[in-house]
């Protein structure tokens, strides 16, 4: 997995739109591989953190707060990281994530990018290959990340300085305790001591009066019966508890197999055949409703020209028509006006020629037509409607059903994919079943180990306090002993078996040593490398032991030791999972000696990865570091971040605290 790039829009202290280039680069041009190291330089609250926590909120979403968080609970998260600088700004922020992923040999390119605005739910989109993965639901992309980079794996590559150091603070060493006793047998020399206790006080009592050991023997009793229902109970509660463990680990089996056969589509199926049955019914509709425009008045539209010239022609002959009428009118009425001027005028002849001459040019000059189509006015009419009206309206609405059918049919496409994807009802009610009985079972469980552990300690009391009594009876009725000897050798006895059982568990407990030692020493300093580790007898936590064969606690191991012990862990957990992943790593050398530092500078950082994101400040990576043998031909590129405290905003350039000011200088 390569991270090529992050945009972070109104993200926290960083105002507007960053685009920030992640890819490593090529450096030097006798070095074919690209430089792993991406580095980061700013000041406390510039804003380092920001860019580890716009990663894992891209990626993860309410996962990369907890998985406890519910709705409103991440609401207020994603809400408080909207940037509050002075001066007013939108209301809302978004992440982009650019990265490749290989699978199966094939490598792809992911771009995720969620937004939010105030108060709202955040969306999701996933595109692969530059191409919008529209068929996914919300909860399906998230689902499909989770696929590619599990978050439990990315919490072993995506830290910071603070994360690191909690890894060495765990100091309860319980569950270990409890496993290595039962492992040596140890828990069979403290039962010997018990017994070696009761043979003390029994002896105290064989001076006593009948009626107080009676009393003692009978409190004897009860407090032996109250320990072994104790110890019962409190066993049922240890195989109550390892079930629970158990059954939630199947669960979560389950339900990631679940998820690996389509169960995040599985959900919304039926939504999704409801939906297509609805799209079916209006394809129908608009196959119907495009078959009715062609047989209507559709076909005047697709032929506009031979449309025009037919209109033309029919215009044509219908003056053609009233001119041949007119004149036909005209004729009969010029025989009636002849006879009149006939006989009202003495010389007519000359009048009655003159209008023939004019009647006979008139009629010359129109234009000839024949008379090809000869349809009547009203068909004339309803084709010129037909062809400039009603065509028109007809055109759009057959325009507007094909586009929308092109929809209509892209979409049936889409919804039939995610039907094929997604696994019929029938073959996930067997998991669906399983994981239902799963949280039955565990559900029973965690009562059941309630009930058990509150009467495990109701039991314990109970003999605490017959224990008290017999103890008060013994410290009143105390006489001196006859078998003054014995007392001694049992009490001899009992000392012995306490140093027997630390010297038992100091030998044997070597057995247990940590194969994280290997990374622990590389990154050590040079006077710390005859270090090995074992778990201390006492504690049961994991501790170093120098050459001269002197525990060293952790407890008491500087900040930067047990920073240099927790990435020894986190590099041993990161090689085993197997994923190759960037390593984010945020303020790495805060609490280091220079001798640390040095030995992470050359042995870690450029070996971390293939990508190793570092947020620094000035006094981590420094100078000297920036511009050492063992680290300069390992960055790849550099950032600086700058806070504005007028603005309350930070700003990104491509370049290193000092790196400018050398350019500046050449």
């Amino acid at each position: 997995m390569i991270i090529k790039s992050l945009v972070i829009n109104n993200f926290r202290v960083f105002r507007g739109v960053h685009e920030i280039d992640l890819e490593p680069r090529v450096q030097n041009q006798f070095r074919s591989a690209a430089a792993p190291i991406v580095l980061f330089g700013g000041l406390n609250g510039a804003g380092k953190t920001s860019i580890l926590s716009a990663v894992r909120v891209a990626l993860y979403g309410r996962t990369a707060f907890g998985r406890a968080m519910n709705a409103t609970e991440y609401q207020a998260q994603l809400d408080a990281l909207i940037h509050k600088g002075i001066e007013p700004c939108a209301n809302n922020t978004s992440i982009q994530l650019i990265f490749t992923h290989s699978h199966n040999g094939i490598e792809n390119e992911y771009c995720v990018t969620r937004g939010w605005k105030r108060g709202q739910k955040d969306k999701l989109i996933l595109e692969q290959d530059n191409v919008e993965m529209t068929s996914m639901s919300y909860d399906q992309c998230q689902s499909f990340l989770n696929e590619l980079i599990p978050p439990g794996i990315a919490d072993l590559f995506f830290f910071d300085g603070e994360k690191i150091a909690e890894l060495a603070e765990d100091d309860s060493g319980e569950v270990l305790q409890t496993a290595v006793r039962r492992l040596l047998g140890i828990d069979v020399a403290e039962r010997l001591r018990s017994d070696l206790a009761i043979y003390l006080k029994r002896h105290d009592a064989a001076a006593m009066p009948d009626n107080i050991k009676s009393q003692i023997d009978k409190l004897e009793k009860q407090r032996v019966d109250a320990e072994h229902a104790a110890l019962t109970f409190s066993n049922q509660a240890s195989l109550c508890r390892a079930k629970i463990e158990l059954l939630g680990k199947d669960i979560e089996k389950k339900e990631l197999d679940l998820s690996s056969r389509g169960g995040a589509w599985a959900q919304s199926r039926e939504q999704e055949k409801v939906h297509q049955l609805a799209l079916e019914a209006e394809r129908k509709e608009l196959e119907k409703t495009l078959r009715t425009e062609i047989e209507g008045n559709l076909p005047f539209s697709l032929a506009p020209k031979a449309i025009q010239g037919l209109l033309d022609q029919l215009d044509t002959e219908k003056k053609a028509k009233q001119a041949a009428h007119f004149n036909h009118e005209l004729n009969g009425f010029m025989s009636e006006l002849a006879q009149q001027l006939s006989l009202n005028l003495t010389d007519s002849f000359v009048a009655i020629e003159t209008i023939k001459t004019c009647l006979r040019e008139r009629e010359t000059k129109q234009a000839k037509t024949d008379i090809l189509l000869d349809l009547s006015d009203r068909e004339y009419d309803l084709i010129k409607s037909q062809s400039q009206s009603l065509a028109t309206t007809s055109y759009s609405r057959f325009e507007e059903a094909r586009q929308r059918l092109q929809q209509v049919e892209e979409q049936i496409d889409a919804i039939s994919i995610n039907i094929a994807r997604a696994p019929e009802q029938e073959q996930l009610e067997t998991h669906l079943e399983q994981i239902k009985t799963l949280n039955s079972q565990r559900t029973a469980a965690i009562l059941e180990h309630r009930t058990t552990t509150e009467e495990a300690k109701r039991r314990y009391r109970e003999a605490i306090d017959y224990a008290r009594k017999v103890q008060k009876l013994h410290d009143k009725h105390k006489v001196a002993s006859t078998a003054e000897a014995s007392i001694i050798h049992a009490q001899n006895t009992h000392a012995l078996l306490a140093d027997f059982s630390e010297r038992l568990t100091a030998v044997r407990v070597k057995q247990l040593e940590s194969e994280f030692i290997k990374s622990y020493q590389k990154l050590a300093r040079k006077e710390d490398l005859q270090l090995s580790a074992q778990i201390n007898p006492h504690s049961f936590d994991v501790e170093l032991i120098d050459n001269n064969k002197q525990i060293i606690s952790r407890k008491s191991l500087s900040a930067g030791e047990k920073q240099i012990y927790a990435i020894s862990i986190l590099e041993a957990l990161g090689k085993t999972s197997g994923k190759k992943l960037p390593i984010i790593i945020d303020t790495p050398l805060g609490r280091l000696d220079s001798k640390h530092r040095d030995k992470l500078i050359e042995h870690y950082f450029p070996e971390a990865s293939h990508q190793v994101i570092i947020l620094s400040t000035d006094t981590e990576i420094d100078e000297s570091y920036f511009s050492s043998e063992f680290l300069r031909d390992d960055i790849s590129h550099a950032f600086e971040i700058s806070f504005d405290s007028k603005s309350r905003s930070s700003d990104l350039r491509e370049g290193y605290f000092w790196e400018q000011k050398m350019q500046e200088a050449i």
